[in-house]
């Protein structure tokens, strides 16, 4: 147990290491509680980051912890009312007991000054976790038994340290009715002077965008469907959509301010980097990826191929195509992402296939949970919409219509309660073209019918939208570009 010093209650010099070496001032903390059991109203005035762990004295640390207690019960925290919580506490009687207390409030600073010491407190604390972190960061470089790589070390270490800076950071708490209504106008006004008048990021496709009002700062945003139906294009055509049409002007502080399009982080979880820049490559100079990939092309649309790969090859989409990536490391990468390029919408492929990393549950229901509660705490963290593609269960195929609904999200519950937006793909098509009858009968004229009414077409269906209504959206779908775009008013299909 530290030896406390005797009282002499001056303003803290934080850099005044103790014998141990670790940063702390006993007296910052006794001029703190001493100013808290003379007053108890300035406990309101110190925010709510400091915690009892942060004192580098035990027993001042259990001290905080029971006048916190007493304010926060509404009841009278002094020295003799506090005094009888530690009657069987071995430091409290070694430090003088009741007569340790009375003096703490005897010399009480003013107690104006009392957040300058929660601040010197709070501060030292946060010195000694750096210190720890870096002293287990260097140990475990040491002693690496080459499971652990370098990379994921230094992966680690980040997490520690951004949970060190959020950890007791101090809340933003209430806010007035009056801030937040100037905030919901500032948005309003930003809607209004954009094209289109939409408060939040354009997908890219008009129907889509009038119906959601685009993708907005800090949503979830489900995206699901069955197999081969086309989550992945979808994804891709709006998320290439974005990063193509970033632009951004300076702030006064140097900082980018976006004003169209954005900065994207695509975690594919299932595909590889170079299948997703083939898929947009494809997109982008209108050769079918199929014939990309078997290399069944001519000259002039080899030539179309590298224009428009020198066209987009600038466009700030960042892919990590880790497979089984954890949660974790999904939210470290992204932060660090925001803090060095930027970052305006974030594109999971798939959520089911996040893993929760160390301690996971054998309950996968619970893990989803886990996972959804994650990307939606990062999508309000970063201030930036979150699109996660999910699978549907079978039981689809089980109706006749195979339009999908909400239960049919595979472990739903969590899913859809987490969710400011769940949308599904149907394209009737894909399960028409299954159903083919034999050539030349009658059914097959009345299928070739049917087909042709419904090829090309998509319907994104709404299932949730907590900024506006549910519906269906009609798009148009290029099988050879797996591409989805707006479908014109004359009943032709625009590419664009």
């Amino acid at each position: 147990m530290a030896i406390v010093p005797a009282l002499d209650l001056r303003m803290p010099q934080d850099d005044t290491p103790t014998p141990t070496h670790a940063p702390a001032n006993i007296e910052a903390e006794q001029a703190l509680l001493g100013a808290l059991l003379y007053d108890n109203a300035v406990f309101e005035r110190l925010g709510d980051h400091l915690q009892a762990r942060h004192f580098f004295e035990p027993f001042h640390g259990r001290l905080f912890a029971a006048i916190e207690t007493s304010i926060r019960k509404g009841q009278l925290a002094e020295p003799i009312l506090i005094a009888e919580q530690f009657a069987r506490d071995p430091a409290f009687e070694e430090l003088g007991g009741l007569r340790y207390m009375a003096d703490l409030v005897d010399r009480a600073p003013p107690s104006t000054h009392a957040p300058d010491y929660a601040r010197a407190v709070y501060d030292l604390a946060l010195r000694r976790d750096l210190i720890r972190i870096g002293q287990e960061i260097a140990a475990g470089a040491q002693t690496a038994d080459g499971e652990t790589s370098a990379r994921d070390q230094i992966e680690t270490a980040e997490q520690q340290l951004y949970a060190l800076a959020e950890t007791g950071g101090v809340s933003s708490g209430f806010v007035s009715f009056a801030d937040a209504l100037h905030g919901a106008v500032a948005m309003a006004a930003e809607a209004h002077a954009r094209d289109g008048g939409l408060a939040g990021l354009s997908t890219g496709l008009i129907d889509l965008d009038q119906k959601i009002g685009g993708m907005h700062p800090s949503d979830l945003v489900i995206l699901a469907a069955r197999p081969s139906m086309g989550k992945t294009s979808l994804a891709c055509n709006i998320a290439f959509d974005v990063a193509r049409n970033y632009a951004w002007e300076p702030r006064p502080d140097g900082t980018r301010k976006t004003v169209s399009g954005g900065v994207v982080a695509f975690f594919s979880l299932e595909m590889s980097a170079e299948q997703l820049a083939m898929r947009l490559l494809a997109e982008a100079s209108g050769v079918s990826g199929d014939r990309l990939r078997k290399g069944e092309i001519d000259a002039m649309e080899f030539g179309r191929i590298r224009d428009a790969a020198l066209e987009i090859q600038e466009a700030p989409l960042y892919i990590d195509a880790t497979g089984g990536l954890s949660l974790a490391k999904l939210t470290a990468r992204a932060r660090r992402l925001k803090r060095t390029s930027g970052l305006d919408l974030i594109m999971v492929d798939y959520l089911q296939l996040v893993t929760i990393g160390a301690g996971s549950s054998d309950n996968r229901v619970q893990e989803v949970s886990a996972i959804t509660q994650g990307l939606k705490a990062l999508a309000k963290e970063l201030s930036v919409p979150v699109i996660a593609l999910s699978q549907l269960s079978r039981q689809v195929e089980n109706r006749e219509d195979k339009r999908p609904q909400l239960s049919d999200l595979r472990e739903s519950g969590s899913i859809e309660q987490d969710a400011d937006m769940v949308m599904f793909i149907y394209r009737e098509s894909y399960y028409l073209s299954r159903t083919e009858p034999r050539e030349g009968t009658e059914e097959h004229f009345k299928w070739q019918e049917q087909m042709d009414t419904v090829k090309g077409l998509a319907e994104i269906v709404i299932g949730k939208q907590r900024h506006g209504p549910i519906g269906t959206v009609k798009l148009s779908f290029n099988e050879d570009l797996t591409k989805f775009g707006n479908l014109a008013r004359d009943g032709r299909y625009d590419p664009h």
